[in-house]
């Protein structure tokens, strides 16, 4: 399957994430906005997972920003200097 920007399409793998719309297209993977309102990247070598949909079935919702965990924050040691460690 030939796949570019503006085609409907499902994932057979993963029916939850919806119908979705590709938005952007790259030599090794493609960006697809689902339903569920979040843009997923899918490996060229996953896109056989994927299967035309009707365009009537993708409705649009917000794009869910995807943010990364926070890291919880750790005190830094003190270094000691030169003079404090000759005494």
């Amino acid at each position: 399957m030939s796949i570019k920007r503006g085609d409907v399409i499902s994932h057979c793998g993963a029916s939850q994430w919806g119908v979705g719309k590709v938005t952007e297209v790259c030599a090794t993977w493609v960006a697809i906005h689902f339903n569920d309102g979040i843009v997923r990247k899918i490996v060229s070598s996953h896109l056989e997972d994927l299967h035309p949909a009707d365009p009537k079935s993708f409705v649009p919702q917000a794009v869910v920003e995807q943010k990364l965990p926070h890291r919880a924050l750790v005190p830094k040691e003190k270094k000691t200097t030169r003079k404090a460690v000759a005494r």
